[in-house]
């Protein structure tokens, strides 16, 4: 027996691979279609007796046919009233159990042939959909190499241990997540994140499952295990999410909730009425006949079945998506609000230039940065670093929030920080220029004298200004939110085409600027989900970007890039704006039909049979109309043709 993404499963299958394995793969898998088959054949052999006018053999195959069809919903219906739950399957109950008091024992017989069949189809819609979702498991290969005293071992994923060494040969799939401890290659991560162009990667680099590795070897240490490694993980929060509701679904649930008891309460006036002033038996008939014509079958699984269609679609093609509340919130969005380093930028700031006082070298500038540099974590520090071959160290560093740094070295008082906290003094016109060309100005004091100043830039992606000139043409308002100070801020702004500029704002700043935002529009968020996290949890929604492996992004944002294109986001908000718009197809289409059948079924236009066809009818064209949602939809990769030409900034200071 296969399991559900369709790989072999043994012992050594992690378990979440494993829990699958009888879930429906074909249309005959499922076993409410099966006893529907079932049903079928009896209610076929009661119509060729009927033709015989044998009537006993008639009844007897008719009740068979109702006992088999009805086994698949009347138990869960009678468990579920015992808990004092009501729902579509109390209806269909009690519709069946009237027809056979009326002697329609062949009525009711259809009837349960017909739900089953729904019943059975809407369970083969969401496993197939589920099977899509898990299919990113099967990206783990089989076997894996891993070094063991000494030699190259091959073993199960699920043996591998954190701190081994894995050997990656080319044109293998990546195990487990690791970091590469030795070796050069490209790694092609379409399957996972969507991106088309393979990425170059080398030492220290991190590796995801699932990755296929391109001409080189490398070995890779272990840091998780099979069961817990990011594409396991992925699986784990998309299932977990799925529960939650969207608007669309909720609004099922409202209607389809009071409707039940309404309904049996509006079927039993018209029972009671029209027996006292007509025909007893006619007017239960035809209350029996509104109970079923009323009844939200579609109305139930119009929205659950597109909000799995989608959200596993999503995954697919590199796009994690919490559930039906994030899928329907991102596609009402009308505003979208991007960070900009990590998201607009490639998060890889470099020094560009270095602006020196009288009598002061580039190189002592960049020293005395670099001393207190080396105590921060911060992007900047990493660009400063790279810069200058031997660091010196400072004591005493601290850092003063939304400032800068502050130490001592060799007795004196260094300080690091931007302009406004420190005067630039003689180098003002070099900070102005700096920050004019979009790049960050960084100001160094030595012993209370500014020596230098230093400018870092991180560029914009390649792909940014198409980005935002593609989400601006669907017409999405665009702002850009940042830390960083203004003049910079807005050079860069400029250049990516976005006129709505936020800048020198802490987290807690940006999430008051996000909540105004929403005010004036559905807002989405797009950050890199560490000190971004304020913002994205006050969006509608958070999106994280390049959350392969990012617990912190995955956890706060209820939508995540998995990869780091940026063309995934316009793709992502045109994905779930076409799965809303299914979603009101559905239940638009649902309650017109209740709508419309419930005054035909009242004054007898219609029969029990044929109300009961024409729900069917509409819940297979609901189920197939949800299940469009997870189709034709393109991987979320680089468009055709070359990358956009960004310009070049203007030329700064150079060292």
């Amino acid at each position: 027996m296969s399991d559900a993404c369709g790989c072999g499963a043994d012992e050594n299958t992690p378990a979440s691979r494993r829990g699958e394995e009888h879930e429906a793969q074909r249309l005959w898998d499922v076993d409410e279609l099966r006893t529907a088959a079932v049903a079928g054949v009896l209610l076929a052999a009661a119509v060729i007796a009927g033709s015989s006018e044998r009537t006993t053999l008639q009844l007897w195959l008719n009740g068979a046919a109702l006992v088999v069809g009805a086994s698949t919903f009347v138990p869960s219906t009678l468990r579920r009233l015992a808990q004092g739950k009501i729902g579509v399957s109390t209806l269909m109950t009690i519709a069946a159990i009237g027809a056979v008091l009326l002697g329609e024992v062949g009525e009711a017989a259809t009837l349960a042939f017909l739900f089953s069949i729904s019943e059975g189809l809407e369970e083969y819609s969401l496993a197939k959909t589920r099977r899509g979702l898990r299919a990113l498991l099967c990206l783990v290969p089989e076997r894996a190499t891993v070094l063991r005293s000494g030699s190259e071992q091959v073993v199960a994923p699920a043996e591998l241990r954190v701190g081994e060494v894995m050997v990656v040969k080319a044109g293998e799939r990546v195990a487990t997540d690791g970091v590469i401890r030795s070796g050069r290659s490209a790694l092609d991560v379409s399957a996972i994140t969507g991106e088309s162009v393979p990425v170059e990667i080398g030492p220290d680099d991190e590796v995801f499952a699932g990755s296929i590795n391109g001409s080189g070897v490398l070995g890779v240490e272990v840091t998780t295990t099979a069961d817990d490694n990011s594409l396991v993980r992925i699986v784990r929060i998309v299932e977990a999410e799925q529960s939650r509701k969207g608007a669309n679904q909720r609004l099922a649930d409202r209607i389809a909730r009071p409707l039940v008891p309404g309904v049996m309460i509006a079927a039993a006036l018209i029972a009671v009425i029209g027996s006292i002033v007509g025909e007893p038996w006619r007017w239960i008939e035809r209350a029996l006949v509104v109970l079923v014509a009323a009844s939200p079958c579609a109305l139930a699984i119009s929205v659950p079945v597109a909000v799995v269609a989608a959200v596993g679609a999503a995954s697919r093609m590199g796009v994690l998506v919490k559930g039906g509340a994030a899928l329907e919130t991102l596609g009402r969005v009308g505003g979208v609000a991007l960070d900009k380093t990590g998201t607009l930028t490639r998060n890889r700031a470099e020094v560009v230039a270095v602006a020196t006082a009288p009598g002061t070298t580039v190189e002592h500038v960049l020293d005395v940065a670099a001393a207190l540099e080396s105590r921060s974590d911060h992007p900047l520090a990493r660009a400063i670093l790279a810069a200058v071959p031997v660091v010196t160290s400072a004591v005493e560093v601290e850092a003063v929030p939304g400032a800068g740094l502050t130490g001592r070295r060799d007795g004196r008082p260094l300080r690091l920080g931007r302009p406004g906290w420190l005067s630039a003094g003689p180098l003002a016109a070099d900070v102005a220029r700096m920050q004019g060309a979009g790049a960050t100005a960084v100001l160094v004091e030595d012993d209370g004298q500014v020596i230098g100043a230093i400018a870092v830039r991180d560029e914009l992606r390649p792909e940014a200004v198409e980005v935002v000139a593609r989400l601006r043409a669907d017409g999405y308002s665009v702002a850009m939110l940042t830390g960083d100070n203004t003049a910079t801020a807005t050079a860069l702004a400029a250049r990516a085409g976005i006129d709505q500029v936020h800048a020198e704002l802490r987290p807690e700043d940006k999430a008051r600027l996000v909540e105004g935002l929403r005010s004036q529009r559905p807002t989405a968020m797009v950050g890199d989900g560490v000190n971004d996290a304020p913002a994205l949890a006050t969006a509608d929604p958070g999106i994280a970007m390049g959350a392969m492996g990012a617990d912190v992004a995955i956890e706060t944002a209820e939508v995540a890039l998995m990869g780091e294109d940026l063309r995934h986001l316009p793709q992502a908000f045109a994905h779930a704006r076409r799965a809303r718009r299914i979603m009101l197809q559905n239940v638009g289409l649902s309650l017109a039909i209740v709508v419309g059948l419930m005054p035909l079924a009242l004054f007898g236009v219609l029969g029990l049979a044929a109300v009961v066809l024409v729900h069917e009818v509409t819940e297979v064209v609901v189920i197939a109309n949800g299940v469009r949602a997870g189709r034709n939809a393109q991987p979320l990769g680089r468009t055709s043709g070359p990358d956009p030409v960004i310009d070049e900034p203007t030329a700064l200071v150079e060292a």
